[in-house]
């Protein structure tokens, strides 16, 4: 499922991380990696402020549907 219908506060694994090779390369620099952790920590209209790698990162909707846990 995409990082848009997890849960709040629920630790998901990074099963995909989908978009453009440079898309891809952008989230893979924020730390979306296949077989990571990521943690929604809150949710506006669909984007999304995430725990990954021990950061706070914020996702665009879009972004966050190309990740797949």
């Amino acid at each position: 499922m995409p990082l848009t219908m997890a849960n709040l506060g629920e630790e998901n694994i990074i099963r995909k991380v989908g978009g453009s090779a440079d898309t891809r390369r952008f989230l893979e620099n924020l730390g979306f990696v296949a077989g990571g952790s990521v943690t929604v920590i809150s949710e506006i209209s669909g984007n999304v402020i995430v725990n990954v790698k021990n950061s706070r990162v914020a996702v665009s909707k879009e972004m966050a549907q190309k990740i797949m846990v």
